[in-house]
């Protein structure tokens, strides 16, 4: 296993929707192994593979709730049904409750509003189908993983002024333009 580079905001597979995976071989396994021991060490509770420069429609996650049960999976050729969020005003958002980080814009927070419940449909890495009802902050890592592999970033869903404040931190840091990555555990860019 080895931890691979993130790729930050700017990065071409990172806006662009990721293909859907036609083989479940061995470079599938060892790709997903690297990404599990990639989000360990950045540390993430979930991570796309765009993220990481693949262009497949893959993520893994790996999140302890407040209850102790650790949630963990990988979710390959993934479908998301969504309940409707409920629209909001920016003074309406929760800033401890609903704001989201992103590995690909290492270091920052920004308040979203995602939907409360979420339904994932994929296919496991041993090929079997399933599928997870998840509320909370559960839903939200499914979303925004999942968005990852429409070549979306949380940052592209911001309301005013957290999209402007993105688009500053994002241009203060020379970021936005492709080939720029980071890696855990040698790369420190949220100082």
């Amino acid at each position: 296993m080895a931890v691979l580079p993130i790729l930050i905001t700017g990065d071409p597979v990172l806006h662009s929707p990721a293909a859907p995976v036609d083989e479940f071989d061995a470079s599938l396994v060892q790709l997903v192994r690297d990404m599990e021991e990639t989000m360990a060490a950045a540390p993430g509770v979930g991570l796309a593979a765009p993220q990481v420069g693949v262009p497949l429609r893959v993520f893994v996650y790996h999140w302890t709730d407040e209850g102790g049960v650790l949630h963990q999976g990988t979710a390959i050729n993934p479908g998301l049904w969504i309940s409707p969020p409920v629209p909001a005003s920016i003074d309406e958002l929760d800033e401890d409750d609903e704001s989201e980080g992103c590995l690909s814009l290492p270091g920052e927070r920004f308040p979203l509003r995602r939907a409360e419940r979420a339904l994932l449909r994929a296919t496991a890495l041993d090929g079997s189908a399933f599928q997870i009802e998840a509320d909370g902050w559960l839903a939200r890592i499914f979303q925004h993983e999942y968005d990852h592999l429409d070549g979306v970033l949380y940052a592209d869903r911001l309301a005013h002024p957290d999209d402007r404040a993105a688009a500053k931190t994002v241009k203060k840091r020379s970021w936005g333009v492709p080939g720029q990555s980071w890696l855990p555990g040698v790369d420190h860019l949220d100082d």
